[in-house]
């Protein structure tokens, strides 16, 4: 007995269509092409219904994640799940015909009469088949309304060359594609990452919110919130996985504009998903604004897309009429987010010993960024490192190599944690020090204070129990008092460069609207882009948002008391170092105060103090000559200021081509004084020159 191979899927729908070719051929070869009946003819007119209510076959939550082989061929898949009628598949197949066998050409043109293009016609097709109906020409009906067909321009309807959409001629042929006008739309995702076990738990909950729906309901829309945006792609990958779904990403700021735009997108992407299970998830992000047609293609979309869809955004969107469930992805706890940094370290994890819980006590990251750390490590300093440990792990060895490894992977996590604020503010490259900082004693040892409160709030909070109490008044803020140029700015670089943190600098005075609810808008996306990397935030000149609390005359001192509340609460929340900077102090309510845990004071530097900064303004390399640091210290000059006035007189000193002397000193300073709209006094400058 012979065994006879299996019939392949493919050779199988080959096969089957192939044969419908033929007996398409025949049918039109007996019937040679007459000339096409009246529209009053039998069977013409039946069948008028519009389908405009018609959904394609059920496409739920649930798909077959593929074709198996026992399907049933292409071209009867397409019918069944349109609702083609018998003559409507034959039109599908009068167009494919032409794209499949060079001998319809020769059949099309002759019943065209020699007219180009060698395409089918509905004129044709009505004359040539006896089931035919008028409705199948109609925009609402499947061929048309599902852009099965294309109707080319012509002198009539009937008449009208007629061509088979290229998506559709893939898939009759037992070809994988996507539509090129969704394609260059939507962004495919490749299987899901392995989730922590909050993340999963989310998925899972979403899995079992859906259930079999009717086709002509619209489907609640599985909304993500919260965590990072590659963690809540990875939430909704995991839960199509359970499913059997694909899943495809559009961002709101690729939507197409436009009614007509939409639609056809709409359309286009629910044929996508009945001929391959697909869900959407459309992607918020902290790019630009949508404008007034951007919000209006977004609210369209989410309210008429009928396939599976998931939206995608670090907090809800604005209501719609359609059901939104919503479903919150965690950031990963400190255990789980221990446990992805040794599974990225690898062989690593034991030689950083107990840097690992430093690193995760600082940065919170989601799994994604975890890796792209790792891979951010220079690859020479790592195998140096390394290579060079024993196969045993000696301590000796490990305890060599755990700084340098542990300072480039904290280094990595600083620049994992800066895209998100690089449009928002202004990051500063620390360079000041301790000892460039001249302030007295009892405001330094409050400076100190503040970074040993940064340093160990995770022991603090969590293994002293003092989370447990609440998470209000966990954040640590601090208010910088005092003149301009009294050194506020440079003990925020002096704190980032000892925590070997960023430091970024927002201006209150920008970042405030005059339209209500827009500066508690500009605050939260400081925040949450913050949130992550813990980064020094130094909110400068807040005079600009603090002050009495004004008495309550109308909706603006209303307004104006919730943004100064907002701005406080998301400070006592952040799980990182705020800093607020003032020139007046006495110009802020007393009820502000209370929630803020540092308050410093800068004082106008005294003449000791003027000196020491006069002493360490050069650096080493400037030339100088007969520099008088006592008649200097004389100036009744901040910090700032001085700073100002050294830089001044080098300039002028290296345009005469002569070492900086007390004479180009006294030119700069005139300058900065009458920059800053302040006499100098003869007293001041005595014994200069």
């Amino acid at each position: 007995m012979t065994n006879v191979p299996e019939q392949s899927w493919e050779d199988f729908n080959r096969a089957y269509l192939m044969g419908a070719l033929d007996d398409l051929r025949e049918a039109l070869r007996k019937h040679h092409a007459p000339e096409p009946r009246e529209t009053g003819e039998t069977g013409v007119g039946g069948e008028a219904e519009t389908g405009e209510d018609a959904y394609p076959a059920e496409v739920t939550m649930a798909g077959d994640g593929g074709r198996s082989e026992d399907a049933p061929p292409a071209l009867e898949t397409i019918c069944a799940i349109f609702g083609l009628s018998s003559f409507e598949r034959m039109i599908l197949l009068m167009c494919a015909a032409v794209e499949l066998d060079s001998r319809f050409a020769a059949i099309y043109e002759a019943a065209n009469r020699g007219q180009r293009p060698a395409l089918p016609t509905f004129s044709l097709a009505l004359a040539a088949f006896d089931d035919a109906h008028w409705s199948a020409m109609l925009p609402g009906r499947p061929l048309r309304h599902w852009h099965l067909i294309e109707v080319l321009s012509g002198d009539a309807l009937t008449t009208s060359p007629l061509r088979i959409d290229e998506r559709i001629l893939h898939y009759l042929t037992g070809m994988r594609s996507m539509d090129e006008r969704v394609r260059g739309v939507v962004d495919g995702m490749g299987p899901a990452r392995t989730l922590t076990p909050s993340e999963l738990a989310v998925a899972k909950r979403i899995v079992d919110c859906v259930s079999p729906r009717n086709r002509q309901e619209l489907r609640p829309v599985m909304q993500l919130c919260g965590g990072e945006p590659e963690s809540r792609r990875a939430v909704a990958a995991q839960a199509c996985a359970l499913v059997g779904l694909g899943l495809h990403v559009l961002n709101v700021q690729a939507i197409p504009r436009g009614v007509a735009e939409v639609d056809l997108f709409l359309r286009l992407w629910e044929r996508e998903t009945v001929l391959q299970p697909d869900c959407l998830l459309l992607e918020f992000d902290d790019g630009p604004v949508l404008d007034a047609a951007g919000e209006f293609a977004v609210k369209r979309l989410i309210e008429k897309l009928r396939s599976p869809l998931m939206v995608s955004n670090r907090e809800q969107i604005k209501p719609v009429e359609r059901k939104i469930l919503t479903f919150d992805v965690p950031e990963a706890t400190a255990k789980e987010q221990v446990e992805l940094w040794y599974r990225a370290l690898g062989a690593a994890a034991p030689v950083l010993n107990g840097e690992v819980a430093a690193i995760v006590s600082q940065f919170s990251m989601s799994a994604d960024r975890i890796e792209a750390a790792v891979a951010q490590m220079p690859r020479e300093l790592w195998q140096a490192n390394l290579e060079s440990l024993p196969a045993d792990g000696a301590d000796g060895a490990a305890a060599e190599a755990a700084p340098a490894l542990a300072q480039a992977l904290w280094d990595a996590c600083r620049m994992q944690s800066r895209p998100r604020l690089e449009g928002l503010a202004q990051r500063i490259e620390p360079a000041a020090a301790w000892d460039d900082l001249v302030l007295p004693e009892k405001q330094k040892q409050l400076l100190s204070q503040v970074s040993l409160h940064v340093r160990h709030r995770t022991k603090v909070y969590r293994s002293w129990g003092f989370a447990s109490k609440g998470g209000r008044g966990l954040g640590i803020s601090a208010l910088f008092a005092g003149p301009s140029g009294t050194g506020k700015t440079m003990a925020g670089e002096v704190l980032a460069n000892q925590l070997r943190l960023d430091l970024y600098r927002i201006d209150l005075s920008q970042t405030i609207s005059k339209y209500i609810g827009e500066t508690e808008k500009n605050l939260r996306r400081v925040f949450d882009a913050a949130e992550g990397s813990a980064a020094i935030l130094l909110f400068d000149e807040a005079d600009a948002l603090f002050g009495k609390r004004s008495e309550v005359k109308d909706s603006h001192d209303r307004y104006a008391n919730i943004e100064v509340s907002y701005l406080l609460q998301r400070m006592e929340a952040y799980r990182g170092l705020a800093i607020l900077t003032t020139n007046r102090r006495d110009a802020l309510d007393t009820a502000f105060l209370r929630r803020i845990r540092f308050v410093i004071e800068f004082p106008f530097p005294e003449a000791p103090q003027r000196a020491e900064i006069w002493a360490r303004a050069f650096p080493r390399q400037t030339p100088t000559d007969g520099l008088r640091i006592d008649h200097l210290a004389r100036l009744s000059a901040a910090g700032g200021n001085i700073q100002n006035i050294a830089m001044g007189a080098a300039f002028l000193a290296a345009d005469a081509g002569e070492p900086v002397r007390m004479s180009h000193l006294l030119t700069a300073a005139r300058t900065e004084f009458t920059k800053i709209e302040r006499p100098l006094a003869d007293s001041e400058v005595a014994g200069w020159v």
